[in-house]
């Protein structure tokens, strides 16, 4: 037997679950709960369920695992079950991985082989309810409101958007993914033109940083700047934006990305402000083109021009903004502060955007009687 996991040949985590579940977990649950219905897949946190594990991830948080969804009224039955059914009951290895986990001196779960079951196997046991609010924060009893799109971090979504459901025989999970696909469509152009408001406020600040010596300053503002621009282009191809760790991997697969990229080169190559200045406006106005393209507002002018009687170059970028803003038909959406944006476009806190408990913490931002 194998010790050493990083030794074995690497299958992408989710392929992995999913053979694991078809193979070894639904087996046991036709022969001793042949009319359970249920669902399950593997959603939530964890680089496989975006798909950008690599062999390196195996060393903690990864392996065969996977999340049963019961229905609410067998839950407390039925749970504690199917649990020791698992453990008793499940191979200690699957195509040569451990099913066992033992815990990492930092919390996390790490795979480990052992002789004997039973096996700390890693199959969650929830209901869809359940796990809407604990990773979510939503209540599936009531409809989404807009504030509530608005504070549930972009990560979140694309763990739940990307995810992969192996098996529903209840239907409630398949319907939360098909509800939190991608945000209602005033509430996206409410996000666009946030995202464009966020990138107006500092666009000039580039060259004036510069124009007063402080190239430092310049670079670090054309930094935010590009992650601006990134994130608008998630917004506009209607993908969700993941975490820091993966955010420039998921944008590289961005139909956008192969025209960005050699621009967003030139910005950091940038010997001058105004060299910087000239590459981040090529790259607004490539996606003042793709709005345009888009046909969500009238056309706007794509072209470059002078900020007031200042020596230095915009777009006026707070023109996509307002020509949005007056896009959109929802009562709802129409009354929500302009500028803000959701909770990515807010903060950038781990500890904001990981924790669902804080998540409608965040909701009397968005109640303009609060501002």
């Amino acid at each position: 037997m194998p010790t050493n996991i990083m030794e074995l040949p690497f299958i992408k985590g989710l392929d992995l679950c999913e053979q694991f579940f078809g193979e070894a977990v639904r087996p046991l649950l036709n022969h001793h709960f042949p009319r359970l219905r249920y669902a399950a897949g593997r959603l939530g946190g964890g680089s496989d369920v975006l798909g950008f594990d690599t062999p390196q991830s195996r060393d903690h948080d990864w392996g065969p695992r996977g999340t049963l969804f019961l229905a609410e009224a067998d839950f407390d039955q039925l749970a504690p079950a199917i649990d020791q059914l698992l453990r008793e009951k499940l191979p200690t290895t699957f195509h040569g991985y451990p099913t066992h986990y033992g815990r990492h001196p930092d919390g996390a779960y790490n795979l480990e082989f052992i002789d004997a079951g039973p096996v700390n196997h890693m199959i969650k046991i929830t209901t869809a309810e359940r796990f809407a609010q604990a990773y979510l924060a939503l209540d599936l009893s009531r409809p989404l409101r807009p504030v509530d799109w608005l504070c549930l971090p972009s990560q979140h979504l694309a763990t739940v958007r990307n995810g992969r459901l192996f098996h529903d025989s209840l239907g409630e999970m398949t319907r939360l993914r098909q509800t939190l696909h991608f945000y209602p469509h005033d509430v996206w152009l409410y996000l666009l033109a946030g995202q464009w408001t966020r990138i107006a406020q500092e666009d000039v600040f580039v060259s004036r940083t510069g124009d007063v010596g402080d190239d430092l300053g310049s670079r670090i503002i054309a930094g935010r700047q590009v992650q601006n621009i990134m994130r608008l282009a998630f917004l506009l191809e209607k993908k969700y934006a993941p975490y820091s760790k993966w955010f420039g991997t998921a944008f590289a697969q961005l139909d956008c990305a192969a025209d960005l990229a050699p621009i967003f080169d030139r910005v950091w190559q940038a010997a001058s402000w105004k060299s910087r200045e000239a590459a981040l406006n090529e790259a607004y106005l490539y996606l003042a083109r793709r709005h345009n393209k888009s046909q969500l507002t009238d056309p706007l002018p794509a072209e470059v021009g002078f900020f007031h009687e200042r020596p230095y170059r915009v777009i006026h970028t707070d023109q996509y903004a307002d020509a949005l803003y007056a896009q959109i038909q929802d009562p709802e959406v129409r009354a929500l502060p302009r500028g803000l944006g959701n909770l990515d476009q807010l903060s950038d806190s781990t500890d904001i955007l990981s924790a669902a408990w804080r998540f409608p913490k965040f909701a009397s931002l968005f109640d303009s009687e609060n501002l």
